[in-house]
């Protein structure tokens, strides 16, 4: 098998995996946690129930921490495959 054919398919199961991982995260802090809410509302944020925090602003911080990550990594699989834009 070619080096160059490897590199490809080993960046493509790593990204594959990084967007799996990516969107988990956002299933459950758009769909899950916000169908749970009121099982949510027993433990308090900041002197407001949970669950009303979360469906709020605490998935909107958890998306945009997540948007972060997922560029940060996806980076480091580039620049580790050989695929990395030049700076």
């Amino acid at each position: 098998m070619n080096t160059d054919t490897s590199r490809r398919e080993e960046h493509w199961q790593r990204t594959r995996k990084l967007m799996f991982i990516t969107l988990t995260i956002w299933f459950i802090f758009s769909f899950v946690v916000h169908w749970n809410a009121d099982a949510l509302n027993v433990f308090t944020f900041l002197d407001f129930p949970l669950g009303f925090y979360m469906a709020a602003q605490g998935s909107e911080v958890v998306f945009v921490i997540t948007l972060f990550w997922f560029v940060k990594a996806q980076h480091a699989i580039d620049l580790d495959c050989g695929f990395a834009e030049e700076e």
